[in-house]
């Protein structure tokens, strides 16, 4: 595997299941004090509040949105109860109230027969029971008001703790304010002498934005005159990317911006945009997001539901979850892709990261690289502890030795990780490609995330209809016009087409030169059944031997490593990611070897090496997710996460032919679930699982691997 140790492939902090919008280590601990990015409102979309609520991530929407509630409610409600009446203050509301009510009732009028007394006592009684209904709720009121002051102020200032002062303070300043004086009016010390006052936080939030635009604007044009940069022209909703000659760009319309963080589609656009793309026909970026945003929030209250469910129980509903809502997906472009595949040479490269402190130079180095880097487009599976309503925690640290030479291990509380999107759109070098519509994003909280098989099959729903699918790990180096030559290369292989190019690439290390590419590359020619009991005998490939550095074309090798190939586009429609392997860090390669080369795509090595990956041994004390698995179902280590792993990876070892396996064998051990639409992700029909077994000389029956003399010598074109 290329990344056996691989934060992606594979964390830790008090789960207390911050809401996800949306893998990856951070060593950078030092505190962040820059101001968060944020993005202009559109004019053109009515709804403005509603994109104002979406610009305020975390602490700050949290508070707002409920303070502008909670306004509206007593305003609403409470003031026809008297309970801020616009004349008195406190309690007394309430007497004036209740006679303006008797009043309308004739209750103030005499009665005939001796009867006032006892209408008057009755009323009396009623008054009474009213008042004191009254009271009941001015004193939960009042008690909200405390409980709401407290929390938000205790989350608002641990956001800026973390990330400094920021244009909202005085927004929340006047807010606060307000909520004093109103605490004041319920507890009768302060008179109200007109109605109670209306904060226009919109119009406020609004000049804040837009301060804090024009300073950042102005940075940014400092900067780019410092390095000399020429605008590209910004572009507008409808507009095309100068770099696409075919098609209209679907999903720049509507543009959705990846930041800040936790921007919810359906709040920016409404449900019509999911209703459009799975119903009509008529798909758009903005709506792929939010139907895969939705399932977040919908797993975000599943895994509160399930933390204290057993293995087989979590499986059964995390697919039928699954089921719900993201197979209407599925369904809705099955066999044909989700937009027209673009004639234009562009290269959609598919990103899942998981809180990787390199992601933000990865895209650096991947743009700073290209040969056209204007036909670059990225979809990135951002899974970070955020630091919303979560401690944070490092990876399993080695910390020293102990007296018999074993090593000290630790996991410690750690500051938020960085936001690598963040990082390379803030980049003046790089801003134009977030604006453009080339960086889309996925924000998944780490505590939603469950490993590199859902991530990548969440990034590849960011593919946007470009020419080209490139998959890659989010800690990588880039050879210069690496572009340009892995597209040569392609069309050089004989089957292409249908040739998929994959390799694992070499290693580099922080710190190393710039990386300049052109060493031979690795073929992947070799496998085994791994002996972990972790890994549960699943099939683990590997390295063979090199053709040397004069091969005249690239020639065929037996398997596709999960964390670099690329293909043309067609193999997403061919090979589409499996959305029913959660948990799962190992088996994904062979089943995406098997799946594609039974479809029809021949896999080819690159005959250089023009990418460098960081690979990540546990010394380095990175977070991996089984980790975070563990924290979420309240069972810390990894032991939870193999119990469910070993139930999801049936569903390869059934795909491969394990004789343990069966259907039948399913059916007894109540795992008949893993089968789950499994006929439109197992192997295809342009060839058989006997033939793939065979072509790579693999002996099901006595789980070994034997030699591939064709694909160690070079000898299939």
């Amino acid at each position: 595997m290329s990344d056996v140790e691989n934060g992606t492939k594979g964390n830790t902090g008090d789960f207390n299941f911050p809401k996800s919008s949306s893998s990856n280590g951070n060593n950078n601990n030092t505190p962040r004090n820059k101001k968060k990015r944020v993005r202009p409102l559109n004019p053109n979309n009515d709804g403005g509040a509603k994109i104002i609520i979406a610009l305020l991530a975390g602490a700050g929407a949290a508070f707002l949105l409920s303070l502008l509630l909670l306004m509206s409610r007593l305003e609403s409600q409470e003031f026809e109860n008297g309970l801020l009446n616009s004349n008195v203050g406190g309690a007394q509301g309430v007497d004036d109230t209740l006679y303006e009510e008797q009043q309308e009732m004739g209750g103030v009028l005499p009665l005939p027969n001796g009867a006032w007394r006892k209408q008057h006592d009755l009323m009396q009684l009623q008054q009474k029971g009213q008042q004191q209904i009254a009271t009941e709720r001015q004193s939960k009121l009042l008690e909200k008001i405390k409980m709401f002051k407290d929390s938000n102020m205790d989350r608002m200032n641990k956001f800026n703790k973390l990330f400094g002062a920021n244009p909202l303070d005085p927004v929340m300043k006047d807010a606060n304010q307000e909520l004093d004086r109103m605490q004041g009016v319920l507890e009768g010390k302060q008179k109200n002498d007109k109605t109670v006052k209306k904060l226009d936080l919109h119009e406020q939030l609004a000049d804040a934005v837009h301060q804090e635009k024009e300073e950042k604007k102005k940075q940014k044009a400092a900067r780019k005159k410092e390095l000399g940069i020429v605008d590209h022209v910004a572009l507008k909703q409808g507009d095309k990317v100068a770099a696409i000659s075919d098609g209209d760009a679907p999903h720049l319309q509507p543009h959705f911006p990846p930041l800040p963080p936790h921007t919810m589609s359906v709040e920016l656009f409404g449900e019509k945009i999911i209703t459009d793309t799975l119903s009509h026909n008529k798909p758009t970026m903005a709506g792929i997001i939010a139907i895969l945003q939705r399932f977040l929030q919908n797993l975000h209250q599943f895994l509160k539901d399930h933390r204290d469910s057993k293995a087989p129980t979590v499986i059964n509903e995390y697919f039928a979850l699954v089921t719900k809502y993201l197979v209407p997906l599925e369904e809705a472009y099955r066999d044909k892709p989700v937009f027209p595949i673009r004639e234009d040479g562009s290269i959609f490269m598919s990103l899942g990261a998981y809180r990787d402190h390199l992601l933000g130079e990865t895209l650096r180095q991947a743009f700073k690289n290209a040969a056209s880097p204007d036909k670059l487009f990225v979809g990135a599976v951002v899974q970070n502890c955020f630091g919303i309503d979560v401690t944070c925690r490092t990876g399993v640290e080695v910390k020293g030795q102990d007296e018999h030479g074993r090593p000290i291990t630790k996991i410690s509380d750690r500051e938020p990780d960085v936001n690598g999107i963040e990082q390379f759109c803030d980049d003046p070098e790089y801003t134009k490609y977030c604006d453009s519509g080339q960086i889309r994003a996925l924000y998944v909280n780490e505590t939603e995330s469950n490993g590199p098989t859902t991530a990548r099959y969440f990034a590849s729903k960011l593919w946007g209809g470009e020419t080209y699918f490139l998959q890659a790990d989010a800690h990588l180096r880039f050879a210069p016009e690496w572009d340009r030559l892995y597209t040569e290369e392609a069309k050089a292989a004989k089957s292409y087409p249908k040739a998929v190019l994959s390799a694992y690439p070499p290693g580099f290390s922080e710190g190393d030169p710039p990386y300049k590419g052109g060493t031979v590359g690795t073929r992947l020619c070799t496998c085994a059944f791994s002996t972990s009991d972790v890994e549960h005998h699943i099939i683990r490939i590997n390295t063979g031997g090199t053709c040397g550095e004069n091969a005249n074309a690239p020639t065929q090798i037996a398997y596709i490593a999960a964390g670099f190939f690329f293909a043309r586009a067609e193999f997403l429609t061919d090979v589409p990611f499996d959305p029913f392997l959660p948990w799962c860090f190992m088996g994904e390669e062979i089943a995406l070897s098997l799946r594609a080369w039974t479809n029809g795509w021949d896999i080819y090595a690159p005959r250089k090496n023009l990418i460098a990956h960081q690979y990540r041994p546990g010394r380095m004390g990175l977070p991996k997710f089984w980790e975070n698995t563990g924290r979420v179902f309240g069972r810390p280590g990894p032991g939870f996460n193999t119990q469910l792993q070993s139930i999801s990876l049936k569903r390869v070892k059934y795909m491969v032919g394990y004789k343990d396996t069966t259907k039948e064998a399913l059916e007894n051990l109540g795992h008949s679930v893993v089968l789950t639409d499994f006929q439109h992700y197992g192997p295809g029909e342009t060839r058989t699982m006997d033939e793939f077994l065979e072509h790579v000389n693999i002996d099901i029956e006595k789980e070994e691997c034997g030699s591939i003399k064709w694909c160690n010598k070079c000898l299939m074109d």
